[in-house]
């Protein structure tokens, strides 16, 4: 693995040069963004320089710095709410932005029969590239996320309505036409094999196939080689294994990694996914997510918490891109257990019971640890495709005594599902976390 990750990294140094001197050059028009295809490996340039996208998913404004720190290159958005502001910062730091779009889901309730909405939904689109196709850091156009993503009642995968490609492709060819410069592309969940298929039926001309992986994103070389589609390739989405790969407590609760185990089973996923792009077509990827949101716990996809501090996966990032840690790395939470018990075994407390909580934490610099503790409920509406989920309420913790990765408390009262929350603070600026949920029983 060790010469594989050091046969990666010679090359992503000599594009880091290639890429932050076509970037910092003074510019206010349009950059030529292609793709092309040389010696069977495909190519993303910008005005006719090697550029492998190393982006993260979010809206770094405030932080660009630390993404350029770390190697980052790249920013995606799902949509253009902030886009005024972050194409600002982008161009001050040599950033190139992947811009999206909010095109309407079929999983949240949009009816592609519907055509003056479907109409609606055009007109807002083609302002948004009238408004943004000449900025000098636009990198490609993500014109939807997601649209193949859609659940029976049963909870089982669907087929989307194929007016949903159809009404895709007229943006992908109103970008061909009203905006030679940036290519243009649109996201699947998952990478199945018949979902791109049919939707190439459709879209023909998309210049990049995207895919969003989690536990899977290792094995992205095998998926594109199975695929055989002569086309590029890109992870718009990858970072924990998500919520829903994750083992469950017996009442369905998602359980968590801790951030330490999350941040070294990344790294070993990256690696897999993209040293040496075997295939020859991954133009790139973005990481999931520069920022914090709530989605099953308020820790489980952000690179930060919602203080602002860093955890360890930023610290694996920079590894990974420029072959060295930062100077200062995040505690590694390594694992949880409530009364010497496990997540998995799915612990019941009695009202009022006395618990223990213990964590597991190392810091690599040691540095020493400040340890803090949350009781939240657990989410009572959970949201489906990444739509908004609402935090769950804080419940006061009755604390009996605490130490050094050690906490005494009394179980709630009333009856339910609960979620006892870790955070580990070095002093210098970063987090770790862990979580554990349980649940109290009347009887």
């Amino acid at each position: 693995m060790l010469v594989k990750f050091l046969a990666w990294l010679a090359p992503v140094l000599l594009v880091t040069l290639l890429t932050s001197t076509a970037c910092a050059e003074d510019n206010n028009g349009p950059r030529e963004v292609d793709i092309v295809k040389v010696d069977n490996v495909y190519q993303l340039r910008v005005e006719g320089q090697p550029f492998e996208v190393r982006g993260v998913g979010g809206s770094p404004i405030g932080s660009m710095d630390l993404l350029v720190a770390i190697g980052g290159n790249s920013v995606r958005t799902w949509n253009t709410s902030k886009a005024d502001q972050l194409l600002a910062e982008a161009k001050k730091h040599g950033v190139m932005v992947a811009l999206g779009f909010d095109t309407d889901k079929e999983l949240h309730g949009f009816d592609y029969n519907d055509e003056a909405a479907v109409a609606e939904q055009f007109e807002a689109f083609k302002t948004a590239v009238q408004t943004y196709k000449d900025h000098p850091n636009l990198l490609a156009w993500v014109v939807a996320n997601e649209p193949n993503l859609l659940m029976g009642e049963d909870g089982s995968p669907q087929d989307v309505n194929p007016k949903v490609y159809a009404a895709i492709n007229d943006m992908i060819e109103y970008i061909h036409q009203h905006d030679p410069n940036h290519p243009v592309t649109y996201t699947f969940a998952g990478a199945s094999e018949q979902h791109i298929k049919t939707a190439l039926q459709y879209t023909p001309d998309v210049d990049f196939i995207s895919v969003q992986l989690y536990g899977d994103v290792g094995s992205l070389p095998e998926i594109i080689e199975g695929h055989n589609i002569d086309k590029p390739y890109m992870v718009t989405e990858y970072g924990a294994i998500g919520h829903w790969e994750r083992p469950a407590t017996e009442w369905g609760r998602e359980i968590e990694e801790p951030s330490g185990e999350k941040a070294r089973t990344m790294a070993l996923r990256m690696r897999d996914a993209f040293a040496g792009n075997p295939t020859g077509k991954v133009i790139g990827s973005y990481a999931f997510l520069w920022g914090q949101k709530q989605e099953r716990t308020p820790t489980w996809y952000g690179m930060f918490n919602a203080d602002g501090k860093p955890n360890a996966r930023i610290d694996e990032l920079s590894r990974f891109w420029t072959g060295q840690y930062p100077d200062n790395r995040a505690p590694l939470a390594a694992d949880i257990r409530l009364n010497g018990k496990l997540a998995t075994d799915s612990v019941y407390l009695k009202p009022g019971q006395r618990v223990e909580a213990d964590v597991a934490v190392q810091d690599p610099d040691g540095d020493p640890i400040d340890y803090q503790w949350e009781l939240l409920k657990e989410v009572k509406t959970r949201s489906q495709g990444g739509a908004f989920e609402q935090k769950p309420a804080t419940v006061p913790l009755q604390v009996i005594e605490q130490g050094s990765g050690r906490l005494v408390f009394t179980a709630p009262i009333a009856e339910g599902d609960y979620r006892l929350y870790s955070y580990t603070y070095d002093g210098k600026g970063k987090v770790g976390n862990a979580n554990f949920p349980f649940y109290v029983k009347l009887n």
